[in-house]
């Protein structure tokens, strides 16, 4: 890569920062029900109104030596960390997406030469906008659920519908191109030859020669119909999964918000990814459960951030992850097959884990209503 297309990389870590700045705000008065917009920056404990040029990303912390003008009063470092962590997934994501193509976009690839000279076409910046427009959701998601074990419902559902817009306006497969597979491979049953390309939404809602003809790929329709689907499927499967493992555990192992998650994951990636992400995001869920219990002891630990990062990791993988998995998503008998079986073991290994470690103990308030 050409050192000047280095410096779009350095306006989107510029960027980052300064959307890690409104982050900020969000995280910390979503959850109170604030407004985002009134009043504006001000330090908590003198309420006097931080200055615009104290309040430049990254920059002004250090300028004050993390302390609030007026008052002296110490700011938290972490909203230094946010906005750096912010402006290094933006940097991050644009040199993945445009830099690497490593979703293995054809449209970039026939453009290979102007990017990297530093040309970065529209298509090229909207792309990597949705994944930037998806990851600071996730973001801020995950900081309300490590501060306050929930994740709000305003947050979710505002991504949602800013995803769903995303995807009616970049319909599968857009930036690309799609071909129909030849009648051969068709009678053949080469299934991994019916999707044969990759867009701004990783799979249409169906193979792409059995759509119907008012949903035809490069459609508005298409793409809000996968994206809908996606919805659908975030919130279904994570709240089957809450009940099947409430019935048979007795306590909940799933919260609501985290099917909110989910579900606005779901209007961005379609439904074969979400599902996909969901089961990845069991094993860093898995590591950060282990390191809650070692720092903190036995308490509830928040998902968000696992789903989170399954979620990203499925985005980013799915050039290698949907491939192999095509024969299933693409197969009506097999996916219910799979489904009833998961939904089965789901519910023995919850009653097991009954027998093995007794029924929970009733919440407070019912144990001194019956005490």
């Amino acid at each position: 890569m050409e050192p000047i297309f280095f410096i779009w990389v350095g306006f989107a870590f510029a960027m980052g920062a300064a959307v890690g700045s409104w982050l900020n705000v969000c995280i910390y008065r979503i959850p109170y029900e604030k407004s985002l917009l009134w009043p504006g920056s001000h330090c908590g404990h003198c309420f006097q109104r931080v200055r615009w040029y104290d309040n430049i990303p990254l920059v002004s912390y250090w300028v004050l030596r993390g302390r609030c003008r007026t008052c002296k009063t110490p700011f938290s470092i972490r909203y230094f960390l946010i906005e750096l962590f912010a402006a290094l997934v933006f940097a991050g994501l644009f040199y993945l997406d445009i830099g690497l193509n490593v979703h293995g976009m054809g449209f970039f690839r026939r453009q290979e030469w102007q990017i990297r000279f530093g040309s970065v076409p529209v298509q090229a910046w909207l792309f990597w906008l949705g994944h930037a427009v998806l990851v600071s959701f996730l973001i801020v998601a995950s900081f309300i659920d490590l501060d306050h074990m929930e994740i709000p419902l305003p947050l979710t559902m505002s991504g949602t519908l800013i995803g769903l817009v995303f995807v009616t306006c970049l319909p599968w497969p857009w930036p690309n191109t799609y071909t129909p597979p030849s009648p051969v491979a068709v009678q053949r049953g080469l299934v991994i030859d019916r999707v044969p390309v990759r867009g701004f939404q990783p799979w249409p809602l169906w193979r792409p020669d059995e759509l119907p003809e008012w949903m035809p790929p490069g459609s508005w329709q298409l793409g809000l119909a996968t994206g809908l689907a996606g919805v659908l499927a975030g919130v279904v499967l994570v709240r089957a999964i809450r009940f099947l493992f409430g019935l048979g555990r007795g306590i909940e192992g799933l919260g609501l918000g985290d099917a909110d998650l989910m579900m606005m994951a779901g209007a961005f990636l379609g439904w074969q990814a979400t599902l996909v992400a969901f089961f990845l995001s069991v094993v860093p869920g898995l590591v950060l459960g282990l390191g809650q219990i070692v720092l903190r002891g036995n308490q509830t630990i928040p998902f968000g951030p696992s789903l989170a990062l399954g979620i990203v990791l499925t985005l980013y993988g799915w050039r290698w992850l949907g491939p192999p998995l095509q024969v299933l998503f693409f197969d009506r008998t097999l996916m219910l097959l799979l489904g009833g079986t998961g939904a089965v073991l789901l519910l023995v290994v919850s009653l097991v884990l009954r027998l093995m470690f007794g029924a929970p103990p009733p919440p407070e308030d019912q144990a001194a209503t019956h005490g």
